[in-house]
């Protein structure tokens, strides 16, 4: 598989390493500090859920969007990795997310008692890291350029 899919540019590896950094520091200050985010900010997450049930999905609630968060913010996580990780190895961009994943929720059950480490949570996070990995391994097999396989042919001297 690893011919159908060719190395990203040194320009997208770039940008990938330059939006990596802050998106982790990012998923650190949203998983790793005491406050849970429904206590941080709870009017963001009431105007959420008051515009869903506005738009007619009345069956939206808090377990819900909080699965869905879970979901859509490792998506990045397989991105990121499936474009940083060389392309004969892949595969590992499968496990990053569920490790770090399995890190964050360790982190949270180890160290900060006001946080809630779940099963649910990691299969959540999981679940959005393979849909990222699924998805930029569909983007390259779409819009990234052609190596071609054959080498062109020399004329032998007679």
């Amino acid at each position: 598989m690893s011919r159908l899919l060719p190395p990203p540019r040194r320009l997208t590896r770039g940008i990938a390493l330059a939006l990596a950094l802050p998106f982790f520091g990012g998923i650190a200050l949203l998983t790793l500090t005491p406050t849970r985010i429904e206590q941080s900010m709870p009017n963001l997450l009431d105007l959420v859920l008051s515009v869903s049930h506005r738009l007619g999905w009345e069956s939206l609630d808090f377990t819900r969007l909080e699965v869905i968060a879970n979901v859509l913010v490792f998506v990045p996580i397989g991105i990121l990795a499936f474009i940083l990780i060389p392309r004969r190895l892949w595969p590992l961009a499968l496990a990053l997310g569920p490790a770090v994943s399995l890190s964050v929720e360790a982190a949270q059950r180890l160290a900060l008692p006001n946080r809630t480490a779940t099963v649910s949570d990691v299969i959540a996070n999981s679940g959005g890291a393979l849909i990222g990995v699924a998805l930029a391994i569909l983007c390259t097999l779409l819009f990234a350029p052609r190596v071609s396989q054959h080498r062109p042919s020399t004329l032998e001297a007679s």
